[in-house]
């Protein structure tokens, strides 16, 4: 299951705990500040499964990964403990960067350093409800520190060379019963990643309905243009000139006395003639302008479902005294 950072599975995850956030809380180990909180890891489901931590100066600014059962939480005093937690597992622990892709094998190497028997202290967490799995819990010690604890699914041999081997992650004595496909935080390792135990707070949970919005193409216009073809018809009226030819009756015909008449050949009357012709020809103008523009328009979508919250039920017997501050509650959830 791969793992996220924190901010990148839910950028607005302080909403979720009240705007306390455990990134740059200070580490301690019992009483030694020994580095600060650097970043959460969630697995695809959202829940809490390492701290990132950086050991500043105890183990030269390294960073390792701490799985998140066994941290407790102070909020109120600013601090993460990570009870039982030695020098030299940190110095076993295979080293986190920021650009780290952490897979299967990664976790393994972690998990065989808290799966030996130095690391089972106390571990636990305070004071975090919320979103993305993380809950409050009060995780008292384990077992004594070295005890030989066996983790379910993979059994303790009794040997305290191969406890001590398993540390380093080289124990090849612990036999496991699952792969990287069947492999569940809470089964096969349930006291490195849970944080229920001894907890005697009953939550109460409310659904809420969720709003968002997603954009999605839901047609495309094209506007081009393209060129039809029509025959066009004008009416041009020409002249033409041409020549008439008419022969009539004289009006005098009165004879000429001889001699007065000459006779000759070659008298030509010449005529122009004229006509017109139509000079038709073709240009292009500006017809129409076309503008193509997006508008928005508004609309409001409203949607109904059923929610559901639990309520608390008190059940009394004589006169006991019953500090019921749930008005304070619902204020501060306003």
């Amino acid at each position: 299951m791969a793992l996220h950072k924190i901010k990148d599975f839910d950028p607005d995850y302080r909403n979720h705990f009240d705007g306390d956030d455990v990134k740059d809380l200070d580490l301690y180990s019992g009483d030694e500040k020994i580095g600060s909180v650097n970043d959460v890891l969630v697995d695809e489901n959202g829940e809490f499964r390492y701290l990132i931590i950086n050991t500043g100066a105890w183990i030269f600014g390294k960073k390792v990964m701490l799985p998140i059962g066994r941290a407790r939480i102070d909020y109120s005093a600013r601090r993460v403990y990570a009870d039982g937690l030695t020098r030299q597992q940190v110095e076993a622990l295979p080293e986190f960067t920021d650009d780290l892709k952490v897979d299967y094998d990664h976790e393994e190497r972690v998990r065989d350093v808290y799966r030996s028997p130095g690391m089972t202290g106390a571990a636990g967490m305070t004071g975090m409800t919320g979103a993305a799995g993380m809950t409050e819990a009060s995780l008292e010690a384990s077992a004594p520190l070295n005890s030989p604890v066996p983790v379910e699914g993979m059994p303790y041999t009794g040997s305290s060379m191969g406890a001590t081997a398993g540390a380093f992650g080289t124990d090849t004595s612990l036999r496991r019963d699952y792969d990287r496909d069947s492999y569940r935080y809470d089964e096969h390792d349930r006291d490195l990643f849970n944080l229920d135990r001894n907890d005697d707070r009953i939550r109460l949970y409310q659904e809420r309905l969720i709003a968002s919005k997603t954009r999605q193409k839901t047609g495309e216009v094209t506007v081009g243009k393209h060129v039809e073809t029509e025959t066009a018809r004008v009416d041009v009226p020409v002249e033409k000139e041409r020549v008439v030819i008419e022969r009539v009756n004289p009006t005098d015909a009165t004879a000429v006395t001889p001699g007065e008449a000459t006779f000759s050949e070659g008298e030509v009357a010449r005529v122009e003639v004229y006509e017109e012709t139509p000079d038709i020809r073709k240009e292009a103008f500006v017809r129409e302008e076309v503008r193509v523009k997006k508008v928005v328009d508004q609309d409001t979508v409203t949607a109904e479902e059923q929610v559901r919250r639990e309520e608390l039920d008190i059940d009394t017997q004589g006169r006991p005294i019953i500090d019921n501050d749930r008005a304070n509650i619902d204020r501060a959830n306003r």
